[in-house]
């Protein structure tokens, strides 16, 4: 049970600090107009159309902010329902981290120790074969 609440407290950093928080430090950007800030000259990206998609990168960003968040609520309350979306949210990381380098790192260290530890809690001591 303590894995789980460190794995949600893992997600919680992720999702409302990084990926929320980020989002919104760039509003009064967006108020004050693209065209005093690149925001693209901040943030570089792997692949160049997440690179010249900035706006729709934010979006997306607190998108799964929030949906990280509410699988770390559900994983914390100990509901099944927030396990999976905690291991669906995980996942799903950990193939698009590639793609978002080098921010992506942070992502994948995130969510690849959530990860570990709700697996690692999940299966406790369950052997592959039982004899």
């Amino acid at each position: 049970m303590k894995k789980y609440k460190i794995a949600a407290i893992l997600m919680i950093i992720h999702g409302a600090f990084m990926e929320i928080g980020g989002c919104l430090s760039l509003v009064p950007v967006f108020i004050m107009g693209d065209d005093k800030f690149d925001i693209s000259s901040y943030f570089s990206f792997i692949v160049p159309y997440f690179q010249n998609n900035m706006n729709l990168m934010l979006i997306m960003g607190a998108i799964y902010g929030i949906v990280r968040v509410i699988g770390a609520a559900g994983l914390w309350k100990n509901k099944m329902w927030g396990l999976v979306l905690s291991l669906i949210n995980c996942v799903v990381t950990m193939i698009l981290m590639m793609f978002m380098l080098p921010a992506g790192i942070m992502d994948g260290i995130f969510a690849c120790s959530a990860l570990i530890l709700i697996l690692t809690e999940y299966f406790c001591d369950v052997k592959i074969m039982q004899k």
